[in-house]
């Protein structure tokens, strides 16, 4: 049997989705940390068969709107000298910021540097956002 030691301070990333911990640690740059990072992937869960858990020792920060882009079944919690202290559920953004890029060749966040793109959720079942800007309708894509 595998075993991980516990943290004494930083996060946990728990209930991710199987296959999608490889995502998140790709999409958070983890690899360039240099804090303590460890990704098990094929975890048994009783709730979802199996999950994947991304422990990160001496943070405390991570985008939450990425995360909930990416799984939204996904708890973060919080290690204080080696105790849980708080507990959160990332969810879908119903408003993102600079996470992605507008689909429209036209649109002012595609040429300006200063034009962040901003969008709004206009359908959390296919991920689909609207452009502040423009109005395009871009997908989330992983």
């Amino acid at each position: 049997m595998l075993e991980v030691k516990q943290i004494e301070n930083g996060i946990v990333i728990d209930h991710i989705k199987s296959g999608n911990g490889l995502k998140i640690f790709n999409k958070l740059l983890l690899h360039e940390s240099e804090n303590p990072v460890v990704l098990l992937m094929n975890v048994e869960s009783k709730a979802l068969g199996r999950k994947d858990i991304i422990k990160i020792e001496n943070t405390l920060d991570v985008d939450l709107n990425l995360l909930g882009l990416i799984d939204e079944n996904i708890t973060i919690n919080y290690i204080k000298n080696g105790k849980l202290y708080k507990k959160e559920k990332v969810s879908i953004p119903t408003n993102i910021k600079s996470l992605i890029k507008c689909k429209n060749p036209r649109c002012i966040t595609n040429s300006d540097i200063y034009a962040k793109p901003s969008f709004k959720l206009i359908s959390k079942e296919n991920l689909e956002y609207k452009c502040l800007y423009c109005e395009e309708i871009t997908k989330y894509e992983l």
